[in-house]
């Protein structure tokens, strides 16, 4: 029953053993690395707050104490000791799956043990004879010994076992670090071009919204120009129709007057016939009749008189007509001189609106040419900018992966030192099981001496 408690009491040492307590401090950091915050990580390995990934809470003091009393005996003058632990070291990742080996080499260790302690060595055990047949030849104390080793041999493995391990587990888990730290630069770095990239796109955009609102403006006073021009073309047409309008009154005119001369000729005409025919029919008279003589020259004078004002006023009349006819003609010279001078003036508003027209046709074209062009270099920019977006998206959600990866990882890792921690306890209970059931009271004052040579 005594065996039974010490039993009990060692297996729930080892269920609160420091090995236990770190591994699920292990466990527990991982879970929090995976489930934490992305950003505050980042922050944290970029101001090289993160530590070194170190496993060093995963050492059993014990084991490794028989690690250095081992390679303390290892450097030491005795051979035996030398030969024994350079097998165990050397063949060491082979004894849990060769169990006949691991029994040979704890044969040598007790053997070099009871020659080191004055005792009587092991007896001779052929390395082709089965190691069942040469324990038979031990006696219970030599036996103890053995089984001593035997237990000792698999700690220290363990222990080797376990700092290799964990020398292959420290050199991944901070390459890993490095290369994240790595990937955070570079992300900041590409986080930084799309940044610039983004600004000066926007500054090209800006650039575009102020070239159309010129282009804009100058359509409004295109606009503006043809609708003066367009104005311009009716006070032309209405000015050719007044034009026209005085044409044709001048050439009424001028049809008047020559009808008004032809009148004012045959007035003449038959004024000098009549003068004539009166003439003769005074000189008639005067032929015929003195007394008559008298009266036709008052008559005569009378005549005269009316004569001379009929005179008077058919020479003022030619006078008039004169004067019309000087007026007519300057009018018909300031006429041409209008008529040359709107000439030139509809041929220089022609000239004037085709090379309007032409270069407004040349603008025009330039300002569709540009801003095309202008178009395809800001279609050509988005599309750059998407690419340069897309490319840290596909970025991040590598790296995402690359950290579930390491979450699945460090989830394996967890296990695998969950396993070697229930493989460690069961190996214990094992030892201290075989070694509490061989002890006796008798073999207590052996024991001490054992403990005080080692």
């Amino acid at each position: 029953m005594a065996n039974h408690y010490i039993v009990l009491f060692l297996l729930i040492f080892l269920s609160f053993s420091p090995t236990s307590q770190s591994w699920g401090w292990f466990s527990s950091s991982a879970h929090a690395h995976s489930s934490e915050n992305q950003s505050g990580n980042r922050d944290s390995m970029s101001k090289g707050l993160v530590a070194e990934f170190s496993v060093d809470a995963l050492d059993n003091p014990k084991a490794a104490e028989l690690l250095e009393n081992a390679k303390r005996k290892l450097g030491g003058t005795n051979p035996c000791w030398f030969r024994a632990y350079q097998d165990l070291f050397s063949t060491c990742s082979e004894i849990f799956a060769a169990e006949e080996k691991r029994k040979r080499l704890a044969w040598h260790l007790s053997d070099c043990f009871q020659k080191d302690t004055g005792r009587t060595p092991f007896p001779s055990c052929a390395r082709k004879s089965v190691m069942v047949d040469c324990l038979r030849k031990l006696n219970n104390d030599d036996h103890k010994t053995y089984l001593e080793f035997y237990l000792k041999t698999n700690s220290i493995c363990h222990q080797l076992q376990s700092k290799a391990f964990k020398s292959q587990l420290q050199g991944l888990v901070n390459d890993l670090k490095d290369s994240a730290l790595v990937a955070e630069d570079k992300l900041k770095i590409i986080e930084e071009k799309s940044d610039n990239l983004l600004h000066s796109s926007n500054g090209i955009h800006e650039s575009i919204t102020s070239i159309d609102a010129q282009t804009q403006v100058v359509g409004e006073t295109l606009k503006k120009m043809f609708g003066y021009l367009s104005v311009v073309l009716n006070h032309s047409k209405e000015l050719n129709e007044t034009t026209k309008g005085i044409a044709m009154s001048q050439a009424e005119l001028l049809e008047g007057q020559g009808q008004m001369k032809d009148k004012l000729e045959e007035n003449m005409l038959k004024i000098q016939e009549s003068y004539q025919n009166l003439g003769e029919e005074i000189l008639g008279l005067q032929k015929k009749t003195v007394d008559i003589k008298q009266e036709v020259n008052k008559v005569g004078e009378a005549m005269s008189s009316k004569m001379q004002n009929l005179q008077g006023k058919t020479d003022d009349i030619t006078k008039m007509a004169k004067i019309s006819v000087d007026k007519q003609q300057e009018l018909l010279q300031g006429q041409s001189i209008a008529l040359e001078s709107l000439k030139s003036l509809t041929t220089f508003l022609s000239q004037a609106l085709q090379e309007s027209r032409v270069s407004l046709e040349q603008l025009v074209d330039f300002a569709n040419g540009q801003h095309q062009e202008l178009l395809k270099q800001q279609q050509q920019l988005l599309l750059a900018n998407d690419h340069l977006a897309n490319n840290p998206k596909s970025i991040l959600a590598a790296q995402e992966a690359f950290e579930l990866k390491q979450a699945s990882m460090f989830a394996a890792i967890d296990k695998l030192f969950a396993l070697h921690n229930a493989m460690l306890l069961e190996s214990r209970v094992i030892k201290a099981f075989f070694v509490y059931s061989y002890l006796s009271p008798r073999s207590l004052h052996a024991d001490k001496h054992k403990a005080n040579l080692w």
